[in-house]
């Protein structure tokens, strides 16, 4: 199976949440997780999978916001702290926490993540462009953002947290943890 080949949808991963209903061209449907008190949020296609959190296998030699490995689906996957990523403060994971695989042209990117929320649909007519930089966060990771329930949840473009500079040592990081012999 390719790296961008979906095995099944997000929703069916996410526990409580009920599959989303189909969408249309004018709607967006997005799972929302949560990163301390923000809520955050990524398009459900360009999620492989949420699974509980595990920890990843360390791996030397690499930035602060690279975890380290997990094995998924017999591959060797980069695990991305995502709090670190996107300049939040680092916090030890709860019961709650997960681990979200994303598609990505670099293959699959994972990324940990407080808590899952849940997947809904918006028009996206709600999705306005993102600011310039918001609460440190780069305006390059995100694809806009929502408002929803008084509050507003910024929707992560899921294929830029690699971002090119990055792809060669996200590659390296996963050929590093992959099982020698």
């Amino acid at each position: 199976m390719s790296p961008t080949a979906r095995t099944a949808p997000a929703a069916a991963f996410v526990p409580g949440a009920a599959p989303p209903a189909p969408a249309d061209r004018g709607t967006i449907q997005i799972v929302t997780f949560r990163l301390g008190d923000d809520l955050f949020a990524a398009d459900v296609r360009a999620v492989e999978r949420v699974l509980r959190y595990r920890e990843p296998r360390p791996v030397p030699d690499v930035p602060p916001w690279i975890s380290g490995v997990i094995e998924y689906q017999k591959r060797v996957v980069p695990v991305i702290d995502l709090r670190l990523r996107f300049e939040l403060a680092a916090a030890a994971p709860t019961g709650e926490a997960r681990i979200l695989v994303f598609n990505a042209a670099a293959g699959w990117v994972a990324g940990v993540v407080d808590a899952v929320l849940d997947v809904s649909a918006h028009a996206q007519a709600q999705v306005e462009a993102a600011p310039a930089l918001f609460r440190g966060l780069a305006a390059e990771y995100l694809h806009g953002i929502v408002r929803r329930d008084g509050g507003l949840v910024l929707v992560v473009d899921a294929e830029r947290l690699v971002q090119a500079t990055d792809r060669v040592l996200v590659q390296r990081v996963a050929a590093a943890g992959a099982p020698r012999g």
